[in-house]
C-alpha cells in the first residue's frame, strides 16, 4: 500500500498551521497479539519465521507458535494469570522472543528491562511494576544478571524454586533463568517450557486468548525519568499491533521480505518496528547475535539474503566503516528503518548508495506513542528521506505548539504533541507523571519540531534537555540525582555534547564540597555497576562554580558551548 498523495486531506497541514492528521482509509485493527500471530501462522505456517544465528535456532511460523504455546502453558501452570507482570532481562535471544508472545498469549503483562540496567535501576523497575516473575539470561558481556538478582534477593540461596520471598523485591515470586546450569531458588527456562509442553491444553490456551481485549495493557517499557526514576510506559495490544501494521505498510513489507534485526528487543525498535512488523506480514526475522556487532550484522545480511535492515545511526556508521565492508554482497537489501536518534544526512546518503537500501525510511516517535508517529515513505524523494523524519502515520494527529499551547504557523518550531490510538495508557502506577505528559489526550513529547507546507516533519531540538547517546535516551536529571549521592559532590550538571560515533556523549560538570577534592576515576568507579554504561559521563570537569543567569538558573548551553570549543567538536547535520 502506498501512502496518500500530498493532495489528499490530512497529510499536509491546513489553514497555515502546523497541525496534521493521518490517513484513515485503512481501518484500525482490533486483533490482540496472540490473534495476530494466529492469523500469520494460518497463512504462512510452513514458511521460515525466525533465525537466531548465534544460537543456531531456526523456526518456521508453525514451530515458533508451538514454542510460544509451550512456554505460555508452562507459565500458566506456575499460576501466572492475566494482568500479572513478568519481567524479561536479556539480550537478543530466542527466549526473549518466545517470552514476548507467550506472555501475551495468556494476558500476562511483559515488562521490558534494559539489558544495561544495574542494581538500582533493576530494583526500581521490578518494584514499580510489581513483577511477580522474571525471565533472565545469565549474563551479557560484563553484566552478570543472575549475580545482580542474588545481590538484590539473597533469600534465593535458601528459597525453594518458585517460592521466593525477598525483602527488597516483595512482589517477586518466580526467577526463571536461561541456560543449562541450575541456581538455588531459580527455575530453569527449559524446564518451564518442558512442563508446559507436557501439560499443554491448546483449548484452554485458546479460551484464555479469546477472552483478552485489545485494549488490555500487555507491555510496560521503562524510559528514563526526568525526575530521577524511570517511567513505565504502559502499552496495549491495540497500541503496538496497529503501530506495527502501519510501519510495515510504510516499508511495503510482505512475506517475501527478510529483516535483519541487530537492534535490541527490549526497546520498541526491536519489539515493535521489527518483530511485530514482521509478524503482521509474515516476513522472516534474522537476529545476527545477542548484541550489536557490525561484522556479524554484515554477515547476516549477506548470508541470509536479507531485504531489510534496521538500526540506529551509530549502527549504520559502524557497518559502513567496517574494514571488511567491501567483502559483503548487500545487493539483496531494499528497505529498512533508521531511527532512535537524529540521523546524519550524509550517513543516510551512504546507506542508500553503498548498502543498496534505496527504499530506506526514517521513523520518529517515542515509547509513549507505541512508538512511531512520523515515517518517511519508500516513494518519498530522496532529499525528503534524508533531511526529514517523513510525514504523519495513519490515524494519528500531531500539532506543534508554543509555550502557551497555541498551534504555531507552518515552518515555525515548537513542541510536538501527538494524539490518537498510539498514545500509551499511562505510566504504570504513576498518575501524576501521566497527567503531566498526557493532557486532553495529547502526548507532550518534549521534542522541538517543525512541519512544512507538505506535512514533512523535522526534529530540531528538545524542550527538555534530554540527550540521545547511540539511540539510548539519557535524562540529565536522572544522572545528576545519582551523582549527587557521591559524598564529595556538592553540585552537578549533566548535558550532552556532540559525538561523531554516538550522536551525543554525556558530560558532567561537578563542584566539590568545601575542603574535598575528587577525580574522574572516583566518579566513574561510583557509577560502575550502579547505572547503565551509556549514562556514565564520558567527559567530567571539576569546576569552582556553574554559569548562572541573574535569577540563579544554570546555563547549560554555556557549559555545552565551552566543552564543544575545548574538545574541538563539530555538530553533524541531521534530519
Amino acid at each position: 500500500m502506498t501512502r496518500p498523495a500530498d493532495t489528499e486531506p490530512g497529510i499536509a497541514p491546513r489553514g497555515g498551521l502546523s497541525h496534521v492528521r493521518g490517513d484513515r482509509a485503512v481501518e484500525l485493527s482490533t486483533l490482540t497479539i496472540p490473534a495476530l500471530l494466529g492469523e500469520t501462522v494460518a497463512r504462512f505456517g510452513d514458511r521460515p519465521a525466525v533465525c537466531f544465528r548465534e544460537q543456531g535456532v531456526r523456526w518456521t511460523w508453525g514451530q515458533f507458535a508451538a514454542e510460544v504455546d509451550a512456554l505460555a502453558s508452562g507459565l500458566h501452570r506456575l499460576g501466572l494469570q492475566r494482568g500479572d507482570r513478568l519481567g524479561i532481562w536479556s539480550p537478543n535471544r530466542s527466549e526473549w522472543l518466545v517470552t514476548q508472545f507467550a506472555t501475551a498469549r495468556i494476558g500476562v503483562i511483559l515488562v521490558n528491562i534494559n539489558p544495561a540496567y544495574r542494581l538500582a535501576e533493576l530494583e526500581y523497575a521490578l518494584n514499580q511494576s510489581g513483577c511477580r516473575a522474571i525471565v533472565s539470561a545469565e549474563r551479557l558481556k560484563s553484566s552478570m544478571y543472575l549475580e545482580m538478582l542474588q545481590r538484590l534477593a539473597p533469600e534465593l540461596a535458601t528459597a525453594p524454586a518458585g517460592q521466593l520471598k525477598a525483602a527488597k523485591l516483595p512482589a517477586l515470586q518466580f526467577v526463571i533463568r536461561m541456560g543449562d546450569e541450575t541456581t538455588p531458588g531459580m527455575l530453569n527456562y527449559d524446564d518451564v517450557v518442558a512442563s508446559g509442553r507436557e501439560g499443554l491444553d491448546a483449548a484452554k490456551l485458546d479460551a484464555i486468548s479469546a477472552a483478552l481485549d485489545c485494549f488490555d495493557a500487555i507491555n510496560i517499557q521503562f524510559t528514563s525519568g526526568t525526575t530521577g526514576n524511570p517511567k513505565g510506559a504502559t502499552l496495549t495490544h491495540h497500541n503496538i499491533v496497529n503501530n506495527a501494521r502501519f510501519i510495515a505498510m510504510a516499508m511495503r513489507f510482505s512475506d517475501a521480505d527478510a529483516l535483519c534485526i541487530p537492534v535490541p528487543l527490549y526497546h520498541c525498535f526491536g519489539m515493535v518496528l521489527a518483530v511485530l512488523a514482521c509478524t503482521c506480514t509474515g516476513a522472516r526475522m534474522v537476529f545476527p547475535g545477542e548484541a550489536f556487532e557490525p561484522l556479524a550484522t554484515l554477515q547476516a545480511v549477506a548470508e541470509e539474503r536479507c531485504t531489510a535492515l534496521h538500526g540506529v545511526p551509530t549502527m549504520f556508521i559502524a557497518e559502513l566503516d567496517h574494514p571488511r565492508f567491501a567483502e559483503f554482497d548487500l545487493s539483496s537489501l531494499r528497505t529498512g528503518i533508521m531511527a532512535g536518534s537524529p540521523c546524519p544526512i550524509e550517513t543516510m546518503k551512504r546507506v542508500v548508495a553503498q548498502m543498496h537500501m534505496h527504499e530506506v525510511t526514517i521513523a520518529y516517535g517515542m515509547t509513549e506513542t507505541s512508538p512511531v508517529s512520523f515515517q518517511s515513505s519508500t516513494t518519498d524523494p530522496l532529499e525528503r528521506r534524508v533531511s526529514t523524519v517523513g510525514r504523519i502515520q495513519p490515524h494519528l494527529e500531531v500539532k506543534i505548539v508554543d509555550g502557551s499551547g497555541r498551534t504555531v504557523p507552518v515552518g515555525e518550531k515548537g513542541e510536538l504533541c501527538t494524539k490518537g490510538y498510539a498514545v500509551m495508557q499511562g505510566y504504570w502506577g504513576d498518575a501524576a507523571r501521566t497527567a503531566e505528559a498526557v493532557r486532553d489526550g495529547w502526548m507532550h513529547t518534549g521534542d522541538l519540531a517543525t512541519i512544512d507546507a507538505e506535512g514533512y516533519c523535522n526534529i530540531v531540538g528538545r524542550v527538555k534537555d534530554m540527550l540521545i547517546r547511540g539511540g539510548e535516551n539519557v535524562y540529565p536529571r536522572e544522572v545528576e540525582e545519582f551523582l549527587f549521592r557521591h559524598p564529595k559532590v556538592q553540585s552537578v550538571q549533566v548535558f550532552g555534547v556532540p559525538d561523531p560515533k554516538y550522536g551525543e556523549e554525556v558530560c558532567a560538570w561537578i563542584t566539590c564540597k568545601p575542603g574535598e577534592t575528587c577525580t574522574e576515576a572516583e566518579i566513574r568507579d561510583f557509577c560502575r555497576d550502579q547505572i547503565a554504561h551509556y549514562k556514565v559521563p564520558r567527559y567530567i570537569r571539576f569546576v569552582n562554580e556553574m554559569p548562572m543567569t541573574i535569577t540563579g538558573k544554570v546555563q547549560k548551553f554555556v557549559m555545552r558551548d565551552k566543552m564543544i570549543e575545548e574538545l574541538g567538536l563539530a555538530m553533524a547535520r541531521t534530519a
